[in-house]
């Protein structure tokens, strides 16, 4: 009876083994493509702002310079 137990428990553990080969794994590659999408857009909006900085700076550097021509 304690060889039934023994390959019963080595059962168990390659049976879980499986289950989480099968079921964690794509768990976890589904959380890691959460925090990776939500990351990109974090970068996403950080070089839309970075446009969006530039533009306004050579707005700026050009309504001076008329301004300066205009003097």
């Amino acid at each position: 009876m304690k060889n039934v137990k023994d390959v019963m428990r080595i059962v168990g553990m390659i049976l879980l083994g499986l289950f989480v080969l099968v079921v964690g794994i794509p768990l976890v590659m589904t959380a890691a493509g959460v925090v990776l999408s939500g990351v990109g857009a974090i970068i996403q909006i950080a070089v839309m702002l970075i446009k969006l900085a530039v533009i306004v700076a050579v707005g700026y550097l050009i309504l001076v310079g008329i301004r300066a021509v205009l003097r």
